[in-house]
């Protein structure tokens, strides 16, 4: 096992089975050869080796059996040629040993080799006359080391030549070049010669085949290796050029694979580096983590096991999310566990803001509740302090108006006539019209009196109005974020009442499809309220900008489902563009010249603090928009 700091580190590839065997026993060979090779030859490709060795191993063998013949030859008379050819040979090995060592290629000295050969089993066996010596074993031999060493074309070259050395040469010098001699033309030695040449020719063409086909798979191989070396080349890149930390161990818990920032942060919190091959929980690892042997026996059992850890690092500290993940072989066994980690400290910091800009959003959004329902309550207080303005100015104008003086004069007239009375009514002339001014002034007061009534009785109303309004302000600011049990009709008509006067100034028609049958809704009234309040505001908006005659507004309330209540606000305005609706929720968003973008985006953030949602639909411009608030019967229905 080894470790690399420029790449992924991993368990070293084991050697093949039996090479260190080998490698003791045939080390003195191997060394012997090695004499013969220079430096870069011993380190030249596979191939190319083993035709340097084959070579070398060939001309060291005919070479000394080459010398031995020559001496055994010495002392025998008539034997010339042995001698000569034997002398040839020495010559021709001993330079193909040169050639070896020489030679930037084992073409030269293989051609050499190979040529020898053939050249001195061919002159032996037609000095020695021996009609079967092209059916020796050494015939298909020599084409089959020359096949190795030159090649599929070198070995035809010398194939043809052995079989026509078989087929031809071997005959004809028999029948001394008698082309009708019964040795050419028949007899056991032409038909062995035949098999031999065909068997010459087929050793070779087996040996292309099986060379065509060997090629075929190494190149093959050889591109399955290059892809596995590219492809973990670039594993070993991505791995360790991520942040994240990446290991792996077997299913001793033993460290297979180590990326440079596991290596990194092991070091750094547990004060020593990892080691492949040894166990990854070393004690100041368990000592942190002595829950790790039960996740890591149940990832064994194929189970996916998440691990948050939040390590201090001086004045902070660093949290990482972690996840254990099976490993399996072919047979889809555990083989072992990949173990990936994740430093997530910026965003558990990004999500501790997010909560607390989330919790000021709260406030800001109860804040701005209050403010639109206060701005209701304002200005619907004042268009009905307008009216009560309108009927005391009235009644004070009536007051100012009125004849009660002259009544009064005139019962003063009839005090001061009172002794002469009859004289006075039936004689003086202001006394016979008394009667009829008496009368007309009596009419005219019980006019007053039924016009002042009816102003009393609307400046009365709209009093109440006041009162109720302010009282229902004061209802819901009492009970703010508690869950309580509501009536949505009622609930519907309050808010509506809020928006009353304004809807009749409007001319908005108001229609209510709901029925007060409906079951009771726990939820906070306040949060609720907000919302409707700030949709029928939106709504008047909407339809006060349309400026079409017949301007309408519909609430509907229907049950849903799972035990859940929709609430829908329609109207008939100018509607929402197919590019505005997904953002209408947005914080900041507007359509109103006047508008600050808060309201829905508060709206909607109530709705979901409630356990429900809030969500918008138009057909387009000229289309209206009806917005929907879906939310649970029950705080229990809105946990589950």
């Amino acid at each position: 096992m080894h470790a690399s700091s420029s790449g992924m580190t991993g368990v070293g590839a084991p050697a093949p089975y039996g090479t260190p065997l080998r490698g003791r026993r045939f080390a003195w060979g191997q060394r012997l050869l090695n004499l013969f090779l220079r430096q870069d030859q011993r380190s030249s490709r596979p191939d190319e080796l083993s035709r340097y060795r084959i070579v070398t191993i060939a001309a060291l063998t005919q070479l000394p059996m080459s010398v031995l013949y020559l001496a055994s030859m010495l002392s025998v008379p008539g034997t010339g040629f042995q001698r000569t050819l034997a002398s040839v040979c020495i010559v021709a090995y001993g330079m193909t040993l040169v050639l070896v060592r020489t030679s930037s290629s084992p073409l030269y000295p293989s051609l050499l080799l190979c040529s020898m050969l053939t050249s001195a089993y061919i002159s032996a066996g037609l000095y020695m006359g021996n009609p079967m010596a092209a059916t020796h074993v050494a015939a298909t031999l020599i084409p089959l080391l020359a096949f190795f060493l030159l090649g599929s074309r070198g070995g035809l070259i010398f194939s043809i030549i052995m079989g026509l050395y078989a087929l031809v040469l071997q005959p004809l010098v028999m029948a001394k070049f008698d082309l009708w001699s019964s040795t050419v033309s028949g007899g056991q030695a032409i038909t062995g010669n035949l098999f031999a040449a065909l068997c010459i020719i087929g050793v070779w063409a087996l040996s292309f085949t099986h060379s065509r086909a060997r090629d075929k798979a190494q190149r093959a191989l050889e591109q399955t290796l290059k892809e596995l070396r590219d492809g973990e080349h670039k594993l070993s890149s991505v791995l360790e050029s991520t942040d994240d930390i990446v290991c792996s161990i077997d299913p001793q818990g033993r460290l297979l694979t180590s990326n440079s920032a596991h290596r990194r942060w092991f070091s750094l919190i547990f004060g020593q580096a990892p080691r492949l091959g040894e166990p990854l929980a070393v004690p100041s690892f368990l000592e942190r983590h002595p829950e790790f042997t039960q996740q890591f026996a149940r990832a064994l059992q194929g189970e996916r096991v998440r691990i948050e850890a939040v390590y201090p690092q001086g004045d902070s500290s660093t949290a990482f999310e972690f996840s254990l993940n099976p490993i399996t072989d072919e047979q889809g066994q555990i083989a072992g566990v990949t173990i990936y980690g994740r430093d997530v400290t910026a965003r558990r910091q990004a999500e501790a803001r997010l909560s607390e800009l989330h919790r000021n959003l709260l406030e800001t959004s109860r804040k701005a509740g209050m403010a639109e329902i206060a701005t209701g309550v304002l200005h619907n207080v004042g268009n009905t302090l307008n009216s009560v303005n309108v009927s005391a100015t009235l009644v004070v104008e009536r007051l100012h108006g009125s004849r009660v003086p002259g009544l009064l004069r005139a019962t003063e007239l009839l005090r001061d006539k009172a002794p002469e009375l009859d004289t006075f009514l039936t004689r003086d002339e202001r006394g016979r019209v008394l009667p009829e001014y008496l009368l007309a002034v009596s009419r005219q007061l019980a006019e007053e009196q039924a016009t002042m009534l009816a102003e009393l009785k609307a400046l009365t109303k709209n009093v109440d109005h006041i009162k109720s309004v302010v009282r229902m302000q004061q209802e819901h600011a009492r009970f703010v974020g508690m869950v309580e049990q509501v009536t949505l009709p009622e609930l519907l008509d309050d808010a509506l009442r809020l928006h009353a006067t304004s809807f009749e100034q409007l001319g908005i028609q108001v229609r209510r499809e709901y029925s007060s049958s409906l079951p009771p809704l726990l939820v906070d009234r306040h949060k609720l309220l907000q919302i409707l309040v700030n949709l029928l505001s939106n709504a008047r908006h909407a339809l006060l900008d349309s400026q079409r005659p017949d301007k309408r507004l519909t609430l509907r309330v229907a049950l849903l489902p799972e035990e859940q209540v929709r609430i829908e606000v329609s109207d008939n305005g100018p509607g929402i563009s197919p590019e505005n609706l997904p953002r209408i929720f947005n914080q900041g968003f507007t359509t109103k010249k006047s508008g600050h973008g808060f309201g829905l985006h508060a709206s909607a953030l109530a709705a979901t603090e409630m356990k429900g949602s809030l969500t918008c639909t138009s057909a387009g411009p000229g289309q209206g928009a009806t917005f929907i608030i879906d939310l649970p019967l029950t705080p229990e229905q809105a946990r589950a």
